[in-house]
């Protein structure tokens, strides 16, 4: 508890994280994987992860890099809900501090890609992630496979 509200003080004080979601005032985080030839519905998955619940995008649309993601959430079983709640705590302080964008070369290779977006009180920061591990920044690693195993969790 105590590292998400290091985050949340660390978001609303950075002056670089001034992108503002008009009418927002939730925290979550988004995060999911994506991959561009494939087909079926676990070829992108994207989930929404509160204080309270987890979400599901129905969409399943390819994430643009030069936009935050635009889903259409429906909630899932609370017990999914438990399975990820730590999800938040692990995000690495040095992803926070980075601007948004892409980080490496996601699903150039046909190996799919990460994405990650935060929010609070409406300031919002995202990424699109490599999958590859080796295109990720060391401290990144770690971090990409708790999304990945997050997933898979939801999946199982």
């Amino acid at each position: 508890m105590k590292r998400i509200i290091c985050i949340l003080l660390i978001l609303t004080s950075c002056e670089h994280n001034e992108l503002v979601e008009s009418g927002s005032t939730s925290d979550y985080i988004l995060f999911g994987h994506f991959y561009g030839f494939c087909q079926g519905e676990k070829c992108i998955e994207i989930f929404k992860l509160t204080t309270t619940a987890l979400y599901e995008d129905t969409n399943d649309k390819y994430p643009n890099q030069s936009k935050p993601y635009e889903g259409a959430f429906q909630q899932l079983d609370q017990s999914l809900f438990e399975k990820v709640k730590d999800l938040a705590s692990k995000v690495p302080q040095e992803l926070l501090a980075t601007d948004s964008g892409v980080i490496g070369q996601p699903d150039a290779g046909d190996w799919g890609g990460l994405y990650f977006e935060i929010s609070v009180h409406g300031k919002k920061q995202y990424w699109l992630m490599d999958k590859m591990k080796t295109n990720l920044p060391e401290y990144l690693r770690p971090f990409a496979a708790d999304i990945e195993s997050s997933i898979a969790l939801i999946n199982d």
